[in-house]
């Protein structure tokens, strides 16, 4: 029978989801400082409002569907047992709300906002809780099936693939059906080189990320007892690689440099519990270096138009994520062991092609129902007519 958990056991998952709660700003200040000035109050908009209807989404389908679990009894029911399942839905909330925050940052400067919430809705409703289901809840019998294979479950403490890759994957689809910014590429090989707005704003971002990081991985643990030091010096030591090896690999650009430093922790997520902190620095290493050759070559060579860069920062590092943790988290390279190469490969392929097909049915649907992209004369303008709106109503009000 699972133990009781303690009113400490609360507050530490309810400072976990605070602080990646937090991580949500610093996804809209890292699009913030990456778009172009005419779509930053787009940035600051989508993800507020992303994370609004990723709650409800989470709330009444997602969760459920993860773990079996609906809050539709009393109030005095749910606060039982300290409320702890009440904080544990808040703080898993935080990771939810993480894949559309991805996504946004993939697909800026061109999609429509109001079909960007129907499809945040079904991602966090109905996509990302069956792999989260699969992974974290033993669903359909898939860890299980893994365990009798091949020794051991497929092992994602924090998320590199349920989390990162299912957004980066998932963000992938998003973009090649809208295709790229206007004016980007042209039809003789030319790009139109779009530089971030604002340096510091992207700098802000990222330590924003960088600081909730610490709750993202340290707090996955759930419950005081099973906090463990080693998660946090690993994500230190993932994420000064990330920054290291983005900074030789990417010739000291300010933006790969910030972002070297996140690739590393995503890619950090699923083993650091696992990893000794010398794994740690390798996987991140390894991470961001990956980040700015794949981010270049998609871009340059293969003219996808990810605009901040989240398929290579969160779909590959993530699945190279997945894969580290079976390697540095085997007791011959140091790790604790309890991991094993074939089960990690396996579940990391099972995330990419659930975010990969999820991803292209709902962003296909909704591209067929009702356009996902704004028309010549808004993406021209930096918006759509609702948050023209919103702006419009601002400046009235200043105007007085």
């Amino acid at each position: 029978m699972e133990p009781l958990k303690t009113s400490a056991d609360v507050l530490f998952i309810l400072l976990g989801a605070i602080m990646i709660l937090a991580m949500h700003a610093g996804f809209a200040f890292l699009e913030l400082g990456t778009v172009r000035k005419k779509n930053q109050i787009n940035a600051l908009v989508k993800i507020l409002a992303d994370f609004s209807i990723s709650t409800l989404a989470y709330f009444f389908i997602g969760y459920g569907i993860a773990y079996g679990v609906h809050f539709f009894s009393t109030a005095e029911v749910l606060a039982q047992n300290s409320g702890f399942e009440l904080t544990r839905f808040f703080f898993l909330l935080t990771f939810a709300a993480a894949v559309p925050a991805i996504i946004s940052g993939g697909i800026a400067e061109r999609a429509k906002f109001k079909p960007q919430l129907a499809a945040t809705f079904c991602l966090v409703g109905f996509v990302y809780p069956f792999f989260e289901g699969i992974a974290w809840n033993h669903a359909f019998g898939v860890q299980s099936w893994l365990v009798q294979q091949f020794g051991a479950e497929f092992h994602d403490f924090a998320g590199s693939v349920v989390v990162h890759a299912m957004g980066g994957w998932a963000a992938l689809a998003a973009v090649l059906l809208l295709g790229p910014r206007r004016g980007r590429y042209d039809k003789n090989g030319a790009i139109a080189a779009h530089p971030p707005s604002s340096v510091p704003f992207l700098a802000l971002g990222a330590w924003i990320l960088i600081v909730g990081w610490f709750g993202f991985n340290v707090m996955s643990a759930q419950t005081l007892d099973k906090m463990s030091g080693l998660v946090a010096l690993n994500s230190l030591m993932a994420m000064v690689g990330g920054t290291l090896a983005a900074l030789v690999v990417g010739k000291n650009d300010p933006g790969f440099v910030h972002n070297g430093a996140l690739a590393g922790l995503v890619a950090v997520c699923a083993g650091s519990d696992v990893m000794h902190p010398l794994g740690a620095l390798a996987t991140g290493s390894i991470a961001g270096g990956l980040f700015v050759v794949m981010f270049t070559l998609t871009q340059n060579r293969w003219k996808i138009d990810d605009v901040l860069g989240v398929w290579p920062l969160h779909g590959l590092c993530g699945a190279w994520g997945g894969i580290a943790a079976g390697i540095f988290g085997a007791t011959a390279w140091g790790g604790r062991g309890g991991v094993a190469l074939s089960s990690q490969l396996i579940g990391t392929l099972v995330g990419i092609v659930i975010a990969l097909v999820g991803g292209f049915m709902v962003y296909g649907v909704l591209k067929l129902l009702v356009g996902i992209r704004l028309d010549a004369e808004e993406e021209f303008e930096g918006s759509d007519l609702t948050i023209h709106k919103i702006t419009a109503s601002a400046e009235r009000e200043t105007s007085f």
